[in-house]
């Protein structure tokens, strides 16, 4: 009985323990599964936001993307311990350490409280998917502004390019009925040139015809002078008192009562001021060199002058003044002004002495026509008649008579005693540049922008010979002091010499470009030639030999530029407002 007893309790003991160790098994199945199901939603979280970072970061703008920071959670060791003591049948164990585990953590529950609480793994990744998604949503309204404005500037692209089409379309159209309306004004002046060509040989017959009979009149003028000189010596030595009425009787004219006649030429003109000079000796134009220099101007000196007999130099300039200034050493003072003048209401482009030195006469841009005297310090008379700016004028050595020339193509002669206008030149078909009279002479040159030269006779207002052989605008013209030759210059350097009697063609040419010549004038011996050239130099040519040399010292281009009375010293004065002297 008590073996079957035993052997009933070892049954029991055994199927108890069958039992606990079944139950064991179970719960660690259980608690192994559900760290398997928390193992496998971890990796599975942990999968979806590595798959949802790209696609993020695709969204957001391209750059480097900032690595989060999420803080490890620790793992629930206090529970696994519990159900494994539990399983076990470890209770003593089991109270010790959660008698232990609780007194640790309400010991470190002030310090965690202080630093921060616990957030779990899903909340955190739930607040940066919201902070990736904020900013995505601020880049894309971003760039839905950046596309509206884009959108805007579209259209008011394509408004713009449509108005330009329109305008291009307006300006095609215009051009093309101009360039119709050109050919057929090109057609109907064809038409009228054989007219034009016939109303030109009758105009050049007409002004032949009224030189020949002016010549006439002339001799018989001069005849009638013999013949009445000689009818006074004989009514001298009849009677004093037929000598006094006769000397009474004034000469009556059909023209204007003040009008000044032109002297006679007899012969060919001869300079009386050439038997004063004494020709300088033949050096080459090398052997000039800067004296000193005069501050003349803040603004472009555009031409300069000397006086007829004293070391004074006339100065005109942009800054609507005229200058003199002496150039003879006075003591210590060497370049001193003397007198200025103002007047004109534009800038001033030519200056011109009175042949007895007393007045000035000085061209603007205002289209007028000045003359100063010198000894009432103000403008004695104006002229008018120019339509646009004037450029130049020149005196006639009778001192009665002043030529000008303007941008209107025209030259006037004006008649100083009776002040008024006595001819218009018309024949260039451009600017009229320079105009100046032949020494001594009723003869006047000018030169122009239609790259041509003429020669009048201003006595009739007749063109006697034409000088064509320029390829460029002519700036300046002048007459060596015994008239019998003429240079020219041009916009390109190009400097002719012709000689007066053979205008076909020039007998020499010096090429002083490639910039401008705008200025040319001969010494008193006619044996140099200086010319203001637009590349701030001043050139010296020997006419003979055409030897030249460059004179350097202005600091911008070169307007104007003259002799000395000696032809010992070379003026010169440009854009740089300085007036240089060459000894």
């Amino acid at each position: 009985m008590a073996t079957g007893k035993q052997e009933a309790r070892r049954q029991t003991r055994e199927k108890m323990s069958a039992r606990r160790k079944e139950r064991a098994e179970e719960e660690n199945k259980e608690v192994f599964s559900e760290e398997e199901e928390r193992s496998i939603e971890e990796e599975d979280f942990e999968e979806a936001t590595k798959e949802a970072a790209p696609s993020t970061a695709s969204r957001s703008k391209p750059g480097p993307p900032e690595r989060q920071s999420v803080a490890e959670i620790p793992e629930t060791v206090d529970d696994f311990l519990r159900n494994f003591l539990r399983r076990a049948g470890l209770s003593r164990t089991l109270n010790r350490f959660e008698a232990e585990w609780y007194g640790s953590a309400q010991r470190l529950l002030p310090a965690a409280a202080t630093c921060f609480s616990f957030v779990p793994d899903a909340l955190t990744h739930g607040q940066l998917l919201r902070s990736e998604l904020e900013t995505v949503r601020r880049d894309t309204e971003l760039l839905r502004q950046e596309v509206l404005a884009a959108g805007e500037a579209l259209v008011r692209t394509q408004r713009e390019r449509d108005f330009h089409r329109l305008q291009y379309r307006r300006v095609a159209g215009d051009k093309n009925r101009l360039i119709e309306d050109f050919k057929e004004l090109k057609k109907h002046l064809e038409s009228y040139e054989p007219a034009l060509r016939q109303l030109e040989d009758k105009y050049q017959a007409a002004l032949r015809h009224k030189m020949l009979i002016g010549l006439k009149k002339d001799r018989v003028l001069n005849t009638t002078e013999e013949k009445s000189r000689t009818a006074k010596e004989k009514s001298m030595r009849k009677s004093d008192s037929a000598d006094k009425s006769t000397a009474k009787s004034p000469i009556t004219s059909s023209r204007h009562p003040k009008d000044t006649e032109f002297p006679a030429a007899c012969g060919r003109p001869v300079n009386p001021q050439l038997a004063q000079v004494g020709f300088e000796k033949c050096k080459s134009p090398g052997s000039f060199s800067l004296s000193y220099s005069i501050r003349a101007h803040t603004l472009p000196v555009s031409c300069i002058d000397l006086h007829p007999r004293k070391l004074i130099l006339a100065t005109a300039s942009d800054d609507r003044s005229w200058r003199l200034w002496a150039l003879q050493a006075n003591g210590d003072k060497v370049g001193e002004m003397v007198l200025t003048g103002e007047g004109h209401s534009d800038w001033l482009s030519g200056c011109s002495f009175h042949p007895d030195g007393t007045k000035l006469a000085t061209t603007s841009g205002d289209s007028m026509v000045r003359l100063w005297d010198f000894s009432r310090g103000r403008c004695v008379l104006t002229l008018p008649g120019h339509s646009h700016p004037s450029w130049g004028c020149s005196f006639h050595s009778c001192g009665h008579f002043l030529a000008s020339c303007s941008a209107d193509r025209t030259a006037k002669l004006w008649d100083l005693n009776s002040q008024r206008c006595r001819l218009t030149l018309r024949r260039h078909t451009a600017s009229v540049n320079s105009v100046c009279f032949l020494p001594s002479s009723n003869l006047l040159l000018t030169c122009s922008a239609d790259k041509s030269l003429a020669v009048w006779d201003a006595r009739l207002g007749v063109c006697g010979s034409t000088f064509r052989r320029h390829q460029h605008p002519c700036n300046h013209a002048s007459s060596s002091p015994a008239g019998n030759v003429l240079a020219s210059c041009d916009s390109r350097g190009v400097v002719h010499l012709w000689d007066i009697r053979k205008p076909a063609a020039p007998t020499a040419t010096v090429d002083a470009g490639p910039s401008a010549a705008n200025q040319v004038e001969f010494s008193p011996s006619g044996k140099m030639l200086a010319v203001a050239s637009g590349d701030s130099l001043v050139r010296v040519v020997e006419v003979g030999s055409r030897a030249a040399s460059n004179l350097s010292g202005h600091r911008d281009g070169v307007q104007s530029v003259t002799f000395d009375h000696t032809g010992e010293t070379v003026m010169s004065a440009g854009s740089d407002g300085l007036i240089n002297i060459w000894a």
